[in-house]
């Protein structure tokens, strides 16, 4: 038998840093190679940049990856409604200033769920800066807006303390938690439950429900810049993997063939599994992330 030695690649170990931003601190997970071509991933509801625990060492090896925590979640400050003002405008600029305070000049944007009007409000203002985008479960067209959201809409209608309940109460539980990770799944026992007993705990802080709904309230003001987001694609042409849990109710597969009328170099992928695909299907993702940033990033890179 002839044995042959394969060379391992590095895998560089998570770091778990903070920075200050409008007098916050704003903590982050960062892995890789400091010069190689950054990946800047934005979390979504409820959750923080732990969805991205396992993401990241799979791609530290050749990328540097950051991933930050946005106020009111994961280990950021969480200042109260009355000390901050949560709208994704003032998400997305805490996160701009942290990309500045970073020196991120250029980056991949992955965006999930809350992580699309985040980094759509980065990538219309700074297109330069976007080197590519990864949309998983993030919505920017009408037609991704379905039953999930009738009673958001009721409550952007009408922020009466009626529709707030409805929406404390059917959405900021451990039970619709552990839905968001477990629904549309192939084999729920691949979905580990730390995921929901960990956003719960942080969600049941004092003040964070009261956060959230904020949030909810504020998610009103992304559909009308989607035309906007809409013409940065046409115009800029930046270009995309779409891999998204097709039996996602919440952001369902109706939000994800739009992408592919506006922008030309889209790497399609809608994959078996529900919200967070991560959860199930992380180590696709991962390498379907490799293969395209290979092809469409990295060739274009001088290191």
């Amino acid at each position: 038998m002839i044995e042959t030695k394969q060379k391992a690649n590095p895998v560089f170990n998570t770091m778990h840093k903070t920075i200050e931003v409008e007098g916050l601190d704003i903590y982050y997970r960062e892995a890789g190679p400091e010069h190689a071509s950054t990946i800047l991933l934005l979390h979504g509801f409820p959750t923080s940049s732990h969805m991205f625990r396992n993401l990241i060492p799979a791609l530290s090896d050749k990328y540097h990856v950051v991933a930050p925590d946005y106020p009111g979640f994961g280990n950021s400050s969480m200042p109260t409604v009355d000390e901050f003002e949560y709208t994704f405008d003032h998400l997305a600029e805490i996160i701009d200033q942290f990309t500045e305070k970073l020196g991120l000049n250029k980056y991949s944007l992955y965006m999930m769920d809350y992580g699309a009007p985040v980094g759509f409000r980065l990538a219309a203002k700074h297109p330069e800066r976007v080197e590519s985008l990864i949309i998983q479960n993030g919505n920017a067209y009408d037609e991704g807006l379905l039953d999930f959201w009738v009673p958001i809409k009721a409550y952007w209608a009408d922020k009466a303390d009626e529709n707030a309940n409805v929406l404390r109460d059917n959405l900021l539980t451990i039970e619709a938690t552990k839905w968001q990770y477990t629904n549309g799944v192939r084999n729920l026992e691949a979905i580990n439950p730390d995921n929901w007993i960990h956003d719960q705990s942080l969600m049941d802080r004092s003040g964070n429900k009261e956060i959230q709904l904020e949030l909810f309230y504020d998610y009103g003001s992304n559909p009308p810049l989607y035309p906007e987001w809409q013409a940065y694609f046409r115009e800029h042409q930046p270009p995309a993997l779409i891999v998204w849990g097709k039996n996602d109710y919440i952001f369902p597969a109706e939000g994800a063939a739009p992408y592919k009328r506006d922008l030309h170099n889209v790497d399609y992928h809608l994959l078996d599994t529900g919200h967070f695909a991560l959860e199930e299907d992380g180590n696709l993702i991962a390498n379907l992330m490799r293969d395209f940033l290979e092809k469409n990033v990295d060739i274009h890179k001088t290191h």
